[in-house]
């Protein structure tokens, strides 16, 4: 059976040396390895494969004979043996294909934990996309490595966006959709719809508070009329009815392949801040930034 762990060992010389004559001695191979240097300390990441009846309490046992402490292990598959520079390589080139997978990419090449983190030894790192904070978790602390890796690849995500963004306003101006219909706004008390010939092709709707200041927000565009800034437009709107509400935050909940997530907050120009937790997306979008123009804001109807 393999396993994916992490051990914390000091920075001296023979200790890795002694954690290998542990795993020998055990009957438990390293597979798989991955150094991240630090100060006073080594965090290393070891693919094992152990007995199949090994627990993870087994492994706590075995690195602590060596002098080491277990900050993380689950059990894995053979992709895990993957060559980690090869990994990043591959991310960075569907970053580049794709940037809106952005969060989904990295909550895979980070191993993000399947479920919400609630233990005081769980952690979280923030790469900031633009304005807008991207988060992955995990039990096992990211090391400075890490960190410095997911800077590197949301700046990434930022160059790729701003060249795509400079590209689409370099077209004719005033571009309306390919049908040449352009779709109404109407507003009610606690949603918004987007209407072509009287038919809804998008709507936002609030629901209930989930906490001081915060409010659920549903939101959906049909997939025939994706990609032509309705979402965009959706969010903006229901951030000011909620605003007027007395809300301070918006939560939005949905899919965590969602790839339509990322570009819709930066289009908004709100500082929203995504994290991921298991199967779903979590979109937390301040309301303190909201612009105020009138412009923009439509007619409240029935």
């Amino acid at each position: 059976m393999l396993w994916k762990t992490r051990t914390r060992l000091p920075d001296r010389p023979g200790t890795l040396a002694r954690l290998a004559h542990e795993c020998g001695a055990a009957g438990v191979n390293i597979v798989g390895l991955q150094v991240f240097p630090g100060v006073g300390a080594v965090t290393d990441e070891l693919v094992l494969e152990a007995p199949a009846d090994w627990t993870q309490v087994d492994l706590a046992e075995l690195v602590e004979r060596a002098g080491a402490s277990l900050v993380g292990a689950h059990p894995c598959g053979e992709g895990a043996l993957v060559d980690q520079p090869t990994r990043y390589v591959q991310a960075a080139r569907t970053i580049l294909a794709e940037p809106a997978r952005f969060p989904e990419v990295v909550a895979d090449l980070f191993d993000a934990e399947p479920e919400p983190i609630t233990s005081a030894a769980g952690d979280t790192m923030d790469m900031v996309v633009a304005d807008v904070a991207v988060q992955v978790h995990r039990a096992a602390p990211f090391t400075a490595t890490e960190h410095a890796r997911g800077s590197a690849l949301a700046e990434l995500v930022t160059d790729v966006l701003a060249r795509g963004r400079a590209l689409a306003g370099s077209g004719p101006p005033g571009r309306r959709l390919d049908d040449g219909a352009a779709p109404e706004y109407a507003a009610t008390s606690h949603g918004v719809s987007a209407l072509v010939a009287g038919t809804a092709v998008g709507r936002a709707v609030l629901g209930e508070v989930t906490g001081p200041g915060m409010r659920r927000l549903a939101l959906e565009v049909d997939p025939a009329w994706r990609r032509r800034g309705i979402g965009v437009r959706l969010l903006l709107e229901a951030a000011r009815l909620a605003r007027g509400l007395g809300d301070e935050e918006l939560l939005l909940v949905t899919r965590a392949d969602n790839q339509a997530v990322l570009p819709m907050v930066l289009g908004s120009g709100l500082r929203g801040r995504i994290r991921l937790s298991g199967e779903e997306l979590t979109v937390r979008v301040p309301l303190r930034d909201l612009a105020r123009s009138r412009s923009e804001r439509i007619a409240v109807g029935d």
